[in-house]
């Protein structure tokens, strides 16, 4: 009794047979069969469909055979296939290599048996993939079995069979199909699925151990098609120490690091490692004029360069002021030209050596401008007003250093966006005057996901990056609002390096459509402790376990207990 209870338990509710296709309560399932396998098989080729972030179940059956008939049985396809040829022979045709590759294959093989080297399997494998409708077990079916016939490996359904296959790959050892193809050892090892990704490189830094096979993850990002990386993580999980000892590492490798630090984070590394820490608020006595003139990279137009910067310039200020319209625009765009024209910045003139405008000059021209003096009293408060400590005053920052860290911590939250764009053009600007090996880290970046202008300037930096020898680090914690923004996804496909630590459950389900996770990561990165997680280089992935040394430690932790355990 107790056992029917059970079955009812485990049973779909209904069970619907179709030639093709099975309906299983509300999901609709359909199974197929391997047939035809290439000459050569890769180690690992069966891993993409193993790895496959959709809904399936796969089944091998492996089965020994017996070794003496099988070398009967070889023995009697050898001496066809030697028949075979000696007829081509006679009858002057001209040679058939397919023919002399078989038997050379056929012959290596005898003698691996006869030898003990290898031994004679029958391979089966089945696949059923389920869908909640039937175009999505149609597109589902497409994607499997192009993976597979791009391997040159080739499937079926199993039609009017559908039922027998279900059986067959549920876990009941029961193989109801029967198809079959022998295989000896050496290939046979092929088909196993659980392979580990090494990606200990000759060059790099250490990220951490390999939790798969505990090898160290030492890898170069610069060897990647672009060195930009994305961090996702919830608060506490490790993003910002596992961030900090890539810099650190990354120091001892010649790169120059540019930092912006929303909550003092870096202040530690900085001093000590002889950095410079730059606060940036409305009582700082450190400042970035927004309307720095550019330096103008060797081979580039100025004009263009000036072009650009009156661009951003526009963008920096619509993020300032909020919604304009069109004619405001077109407008603040005209009035950006006249300020910088006051001070003899011009297009087609030589202006390496003017003095750059402050924010208050802009505004004097709206002023006396025909329909721009409500754009001017917009403008005000960061003027004359109470944010004009932060914006209106000339640049006093000393860049000559290999660690410049820009904290944003004491401003209010209205400004931070505005800080951290100005903040990034005057990095683009230092970044595009050398070229040299550098790596921006942006923590917090969702800061500026929020803003579409914002967003939209991040994008353009992370896309043009690779040409300047930068790399670009965005770190975040609010996953959402980043993936909400239009920019969001080209920010990460534009990243080749990934690096995923613990997350909470209600953005798992976004994360796994923007990464296409497997059920067995999304549990890695549910059930991950802090420093744990998965590590994205171009089409490697594997689990990882950040670790530092005694005095790395000391300088990157932020656990207050151990901060002031060092005080």
């Amino acid at each position: 009794m107790e056992s029917e209870k059970i079955k009812n338990l485990i049973a779909p509710p209904a069970l619907e047979v179709n030639s093709n296709y099975l309906k299983i309560g509300d999901k609709y399932a359909k199974t197929f069969f391997v047939f035809t396998y290439p000459r050569f098989l890769n180690t690992g080729w069966f891993s993409p469909i193993i790895n496959m972030p959709n809904l399936l179940d796969i089944s091998i059956y492996i089965s020994p055979t017996d070794q003496a008939l099988a070398l009967k049985d070889l023995k009697k396809k050898s001496a066809q296939v030697q028949a075979q040829l000696m007829m081509n022979q006679e009858k002057g045709l001209v040679r058939d290599p397919m023919l002399e590759t078989a038997i050379n294959d056929i012959e290596n093989l005898r003698d691996s048996l006869q030898q003990g080297q290898e031994s004679i399997f029958s391979l089966g494998i089945y696949i059923t993939i389920y869908a909640n409708d039937l175009k999505e077990l149609k597109q589902l079916e497409g994607d499997v079995t192009s993976l597979l016939e791009s391997r040159l490996v080739y499937s079926k359904p199993a039609i009017f069979q559908q039922m027998e296959g279900f059986t067959t790959v549920i876990p009941l050892e029961n193989d109801k199909l029967n198809v079959t193809t022998t295989f000896n050892t050496g290939p046979l090892s092929s088909i196993f699925p659980f392979i580990s990704v090494n990606l200990t490189s000759d060059t790099g830094i250490l990220y951490g151990i390999n939790r798969h096979n505990n090898t160290l993850v030492i890898f170069d990002r610069f060897s990647l098609e672009n060195s930009n990386v994305v961090v996702f993580a919830k608060s506490g999980s490790g993003k910002s120490y596992t961030t900090k000892l890539e810099a650190i590492r990354l120091l001892m490798t010649g790169t120059d690091l540019i930092i912006i630090d929303p909550e003092n984070e870096y202040e530690r590394l900085a001093e000590a490692v002889g950095g410079s820490f730059f606060r940036i608020a409305l009582t700082s006595p450190h400042h970035v004029n927004p309307f720095d003139i550019p330096v103008i990279p060797q081979g580039e137009d100025p004009s263009d360069v000036l072009r650009n910067h009156i661009v951003n310039m526009t963008g920096l200020l619509k993020l300032m002021l909020g919604k304009m319209e069109v004619e405001e625009e077109a407008m603040l765009d005209r009035a950006i030209t006249e300020t910088y024209a006051s001070r003899e910045i011009v297009p087609g003139k030589d202006f390496s050596n003017k003095q750059a405008p402050l924010l208050q000059d802009l505004e004097s021209i709206l002023r006396n401008m025909e329909g721009g003096k409500s754009i001017a009293e917009r403008l005000y408060k960061y003027t004359r007003g109470s944010y004009a400590g932060f914006l209106n005053d000339y640049s006093n920052v000393d860049i000559n250093n290999r660690m410049i860290v820009f904290s944003i911590r004491d401003l209010e939250d209205e400004l931070r966006p505005v800080a951290m764009y100005i903040v990034l053009n005057f990095v683009w600007n230092l970044v595009r005057s050398k070229l040299k090996k550098r790596v921006l880290i942006i923590d917090e970046a969702w800061w500026m996901m929020k803003h579409d202008d914002g967003a939209s300037f991040l994008f353009g930096l992370v896309k043009r990056a690779r040409k300047y020898f930068l790399g670009v680090t965005t770190i975040t914690q609010d996953v959402e609002d980043f993936l909400k923004s239009p920019y969001g996804r080209p920010i990460i496909t534009n990243s080749s390096l990934q690096i995923l630590l613990k997350q909470a459950p209600a953005m798992i389900d976004a994360l796994s459509k923007t990464f296409n996770l497997t059920e067995t990561e999304k549990s890695v990165l549910l059930d991950a402790e802090v420093g744990q997680g998965l590590f994205f280089a171009g089409l490697n992935r594997v689990a990882i376990q950040v670790v530092a040394s005694y005095l790395e430690d000391k300088i990157i932790t932020t656990k207050p207990e151990q901060i002031l355990q060092g005080k």
